[in-house]
């Protein structure tokens, strides 16, 4: 189960198993014991009787036994056998030199093996009385007696045996097991289907919550807050938490938006007059060669720096929204064409063969012009960057189901499985293909601001990649009538 509602039903089924298989042990445990007492208490009873019927017979008669003219063993007088014979159960009476007296029609009735067994303890009596178990097999099963001597029923009655079956118990090994079988498989059917919703109502408060964390944690709902639950529970602490630590990040967010936008912001102007000074030393006549390259690395990081504020300044703004699209009526060939030649510069400098496909049919767009170029410019310039020389980079595009999907796609070094979904990260850089030096230089913002121009046009953008086989970037964008426009607060 991969619900916690589906594994706490479970659980439960398993808790009431075990609690119905412990309290059927200790029914018939203790059930159990009452019986074989009352067993005992029965043979016992049955033999004093017997003992005290046959020796008030022999007061009154002096002679309780005599020999069968056929067999020529000892039996008892056929008038003391109607009284015997109305006993039920295993009844044995026995003389002093082993003779078996009398045997009760139950007794006869057992198989050999089995009468020998029962008429073990009977051939043992001694002066004791004393309670027994003896295996009579199948289908009796188990017997329990009482044997007890006599001593005032003549010389040549010895004692007495009276057993009952365990098997006429109320509650048997087998009764108790077919009872558990045909009872237990509906009470677990009714207790899970009961845990089930039961969990259900009391996790459906939890359901809601996570929905509307869900919904807060785009980054873009921090002003919202979770409905306080009144209930008093751990669930209203919670809610109470969640809305706690909603509101810290939330001002967190702000100061950190703030502290980008207004640092970008006023980074700009000074950088401006830094590069002016640097232009206007560049071009001074009495520049040395050593100084002129300085200033020409130096103009070229300031620059970087330029294009840096510009990214965060925007990502800034579209945290905040106040980074609104300008949408327009536009071809997608029309786009297509306007960065054929800065692609095609941008490969030739870096020896990369750049294709850009056309369409041949209209596409049309209800975009924002400068965005989508920059979105696109933005690919293409990460894509010519990681593609080695003599590699090739191509763009195309395809309508399907209302959008179109422009893929952007290159032979390049590929990207690892592991950097894979946090390419669109801000600041993201694997560690040794995206140098902030070298022939790969930046700084890890393009993607980020390429997935925020796509989703706030209402479509995606996503990549696939491998090590040394290239990396596919695909941007689906809604045809014309189905973009988002937002506008500034």
């Amino acid at each position: 189960m991969r619900t916690i509602r589906g594994r706490l039903a479970v659980w439960y089924a398993v808790a009431l198993a075990g609690t119905m298989f412990v309290f059927a042990a200790v029914i018939y445990l203790v059930q159990r014991r009452e019986e074989f007492a009352a067993l005992d208490e029965r043979a016992r009873l049955e033999s004093e009787l017997i003992a005290a019927t046959l020796s008030e017979a022999y007061r009154a008669r002096g002679r309780l036994v005599m020999t069968d003219r056929q067999t020529g063993r000892d039996v008892l007088q056929p008038d003391v056998l109607p009284f015997l014979e109305s006993i039920r159960g295993y009844v044995v009476v026995v003389g002093p030199e082993g003779d078996v007296l009398h045997l009760s029609s139950d007794a006869r009735a057992l198989p050999y093996g089995s009468l020998v067994r029962l008429l073990a303890p009977a051939f043992e009596i001694g002066s004791n009385p004393s309670f027994g178990m003896v295996d009579a097999g199948s289908p009796v099963g188990e017997i329990r007696y009482y044997a007890r001597s006599i001593t005032a029923a003549g010389p040549r009655i010895a004692g007495v045996l009276s057993g009952a079956s365990v098997s006429g118990l109320a509650i048997g090994p087998q009764r108790l097991l077919m009872a558990m079988l045909l009872v237990a498989p509906v009470i677990l059917a009714a207790s899970v289907l009961i845990g089930y919703q039961l969990v259900g109502r009391t996790l459906k408060p939890v359901d809601r919550i996570v929905d509307e964390v869900e919904a807060i944690s785009d980054g873009r709902s921090l002003h919202r807050r979770l409905a306080p639950l009144r209930t008093g529970d751990e669930l209203a602490r919670l809610t109470s938490t969640l809305n706690a630590m909603i509101g810290r990040l939330e001002r967190s967010f702000a100061t950190l938006h703030r502290f980008t936008a207004d640092a970008s912001h006023e980074l700009k102007t000074p950088l401006t007059v830094v590069r002016s000074g640097i232009e206007r030393a560049i071009t001074h006549p009495r520049v040395t060669p050593e100084v002129l390259e300085v200033l020409d690395e130096t103009l070229l990081e300031v620059n970087r720096m330029a294009e840096i504020l510009d990214s965060l300044l925007t990502l800034a703004r579209a945290d905040e929204g106040r980074a609104p699209l300008h949408l327009e009526d536009t071809d997608l060939r029309d786009l297509f064409a306007e960065i054929v030649e800065t692609a095609g510069i941008l490969g030739e400098q870096a020896s990369v063969a750049v294709e850009v496909e056309i369409p041949a049919e209209p596409v049309p767009l209800a975009v924002d012009r400068g965005r989508i170029r920059q979105l696109l410019m933005n690919l293409l310039t990460n894509a010519i960057k990681y593609t080695p020389a003599g590699g090739n980079v191509s763009i195309e595009s395809a309508c399907s189901d209302g959008n179109v999907r422009i893929t952007v796609s290159d032979s390049g070094i590929g990207i690892a499985p592991g950097d894979l979904p946090h390419i669109f990260d801000r600041f993201w850089r694997a560690d040794k293909a995206r140098s902030r030096s070298g022939r790969r230089p930046g700084v890890g913002l393009g993607l980020a601001i390429s997935r925020w121009i796509a989703e706030a046009h209402g479509g995606s953008i996503h990549a696939t990649s491998r090590l040394g086989r290239g990396t596919v970037f695909v941007v689906t964008l809604p045809i014309e009538g189905t973009a988002i426009e937002r506008e500034a607060p």
